[in-house]
């Protein structure tokens, strides 16, 4: 165990000599995102400041950052499909390989994913975790409000200990750094900003069964302040450490205070749909080591 712990905190330095702290005070869809899928389905509006992501039964289409990340407070506010959404999934997450690269062995991604539904039936947001190819880490919620009415904010929070999901600042998840179990985080590799509009209807609602009703095409999803002003941007040479006055007892370091426990118990109890950690089905040989950790070690 000690070989591990020293291993990562090796690792850590030297990752941390390739990233550098950035402060952009105004995000702008122009500058900051290319489109990766869908060209003709993938909108500009608002003088850069709106982005639009479209599904027909032609194509969806999708986007990714310029910039990758290695640790990152990343925030996002989304309007999501409305009405009858069955079978369309809006992903939106940080990924070492592009969404339609094989996953491999070293594949790292933190995933929000909106499983569309019929109207009337609420969203499901799926969470997870890989690192080092390692997924199998599902949490899955309904939310407290209509995502399809107005713009929410959805952030990930990646800093050296921990992962953290948030939605309208009010913590959902949280993923420990673990590898002096054993338990791979993701620590050494950036990562991009993606998202994706597209066609899941094989699997998205209700295991598949409820296909997308194409009449109601085409399903629009929206985007807009994007902040990546908390975040350590990697390019891969000499740079100045991300461990710079900038991140010292901010982001970099967060934990979850009383209140923000109280918060994330709040939604775990009430609206958590599936956690993976309570799956013997899934796993009848034992549940994976980190389940057998309190979130308040």
């Amino acid at each position: 165990m000690g070989a591990i712990a020293s291993n990562a905190s090796a690792g850590l330095q030297i990752s941390l000599l390739f990233c550098f702290l950035v402060a952009a005070f105004a995000a702008h869809f122009y500058d900051d995102f290319r489109i990766t899928w869908g060209e003709d389905k993938a909108k500009i509006l608002n003088n850069g400041d709106l982005r639009t992501l479209s599904l027909d039964k032609i194509s969806g289409s999708a986007f990714q950052s310029n910039k990758q990340y290695l640790f990152a407070k990343i925030d996002m506010q989304i309007k999501l499909v409305p009405g009858n959404s069955a079978g369309t999934v809006t992903a939106y997450y940080l990924s070492l390989l592009h969404f339609l690269s094989s996953q491999g062995q070293y594949h790292d991604e933190i995933d929000f994913e909106f499983l569309g539904n019929s109207s009337g039936h609420p969203y499901i947001l799926y969470t997870n975790v890989f690192s080092q190819g390692k997924g199998n880490r599902e949490e899955q919620f309904y939310l407290w409000f209509d995502p399809t009415a107005d713009f929410h904010s959805y952030s990930i929070l990646w800093n050296p200990q921990r992962i953290f999901f948030y939605v309208d600042g009010i913590p959902l998840r949280e993923f420990k750094n673990l590898a002096w179990m054993g338990i791979p985080f993701p620590t050494y590799q950036p990562m991009k900003l993606y998202s994706i509009l597209w066609n899941a209807d094989n699997w998205a609602t209700r295991g598949g069964l409820v296909k997308i009703d194409w009449t109601q095409a085409p399903f629009n999803a929206s985007y807009r302040n994007f902040d990546d002003s908390n975040a350590c941007v990697s390019y891969w040479g000499p740079t100045t450490s991300c461990t710079t006055s900038g991140t010292r007892g901010g982001w970099f370091w967060q934990t979850l205070d009383y209140s923000d426990q109280g918060k994330l118990k709040w939604v775990q109890d009430n609206y958590r749909i599936y956690n993976y950690c309570q799956d013997t089905k899934r796993f009848p040989q034992g549940l994976p080591p980190e389940c057998y950790i309190s979130t308040n070690n």
